[in-house]
């Protein structure tokens, strides 16, 4: 899906669940238990959308930060253009065991280094009167 979205012009966000175990991402954009990521390119450095693990640097009020967080507790991931996109069923099995921690060595990065944009990932709560299609607060 982030590939079609990305592909077709449009900005992928995620829908995370900030309480499930092994979640890294900035605490003060949570909102009802939850953050809303932009994953498009332009607001990620060295995004890597593996298997059990999403891991990439973004930023916050200008501060780079690093996010990491099971698949599993991604709820959606939906276009911010057209809200369309697709909700992921809950999983009961205990998360993936943790990827390496950012200050062991790894390889380089699996997607060209785009830099960061001084707006940076653009975390917003996902308000709003219609539940299915999550709105956004652009904060500068």
């Amino acid at each position: 899906m982030h590939q079609w979205m990305t592909e077709s012009g449009l900005t992928p966000h995620l829908i995370v669940d900030a309480a499930q175990e092994g979640v890294e991402v900035p605490r003060e954009h949570i909102r009802e238990g939850r953050i809303v990521l932009n994953v498009s390119y332009d607001a990620t450095r060295h995004l890597d959308l593996g298997n059990d693990w999403v891991i990439f640097e973004a930023r916050f009020g200008g501060v780079p930060r690093q996010l990491r967080f099971p698949n599993a507790a991604v709820l959606s991931i939906y276009a911010r253009e057209t809200g369309e996109g697709l909700m992921f069923p809950a999983e009961d099995d205990a998360p993936p065991p943790a990827p390496p921690s950012p200050t062991d060595p790894a390889p380089g990065p699996l997607v060209p280094d785009r830099g960061l944009p001084s707006g940076g990932a653009g975390a917003a709560p996902a308000a709003g009167a219609r539940p299915k299609r999550p709105s956004l607060k652009v904060v500068k």
